[in-house]
């Protein structure tokens, strides 16, 4: 099923706290670091290991909303993906704790990035922490914690960047949407098969052994 959603929201410069919560998209204000001030975070600051796993979003430090079951998923993906992506020398990936600059001032830190030779200086991988780089793909395994408003943000902000395709799972829903653009999608379920193209052509995987996942027990 091919969906368009509702034009973003244009927001204003924040004055308030509330309004800072609001342009972040309405999210838990526990997830806001208010050391550095917000508005005032740099690069810098979010290399210091205090603030691990935080991105930095308009000078502000916000934490990224985590879990085992996310983290569960995000690192099978990269089982799947990595020797494909290796065996075809396609590029790199990372996981959840991988910086990318993909706006000025702006660091986000997919689930799981993979970034073509092409895209990295050199054809190499980057000496500096948070590269200036965009990925060709980025995904996100949704939290309890992320609402509506703060993902159609991140996303409008990857497409505009130049990643090429964006991949929103929903562990509850089992669920896996493909964004070929910021309002633009498909929805596949644990009955469909997911196929890497444009980014990762041939590779293909039922997306019922990645919710398989959620159901190991011993």
């Amino acid at each position: 099923m091919s969906t368009t959603l509702d034009e973003p929201v244009v927001v204003v410069k924040p004055r308030t706290a509330q309004d800072l919560l609001d342009e972040l998209g309405g999210i838990d204000p526990a997830r806001v670091r208010i050391i550095p001030l917000p508005g005032t975070a740099t690069v810098a600051d979010l290399l210091d290991p205090a603030n691990k796993c935080c991105e930095l979003i308009d000078g502000t430090l916000v934490e990224k909303a985590m879990g085992v079951r996310e983290s569960l998923l995000a690192a099978y993906l990269i089982e799947l993906i990595g020797p494909f992506i290796r065996a075809n020398k396609l590029g790199i990936r990372t996981g959840s704790d991988g910086t990318w600059e993909i706006l000025s001032g702006l660091v986000r830190l997919p689930d799981f990035a993979f970034v073509s030779w092409d895209r990295l200086p050199g054809r190499r991988v980057p000496d500096e922490p948070v590269p200036d780089v965009v990925p060709d793909l980025a995904v996100e395994v949704l939290s309890r914690k992320n609402t509506r408003a703060e993902m159609d943000r991140k996303r409008g902000e990857y497409f505009r960047a130049g990643v090429r395709v964006v991949w929103e799972i929903d562990p509850r829903r089992r669920t896996l949407r493909v964004y070929e653009a910021a309002d633009r999608y498909t929805d596949l379920t644990e009955a469909d098969t997911l196929a890497g193209d444009p980014v990762l052509p041939g590779f293909r995987f039922p997306l019922s052994d990645l919710f398989a996942e959620l159901d190991q027990h011993g």
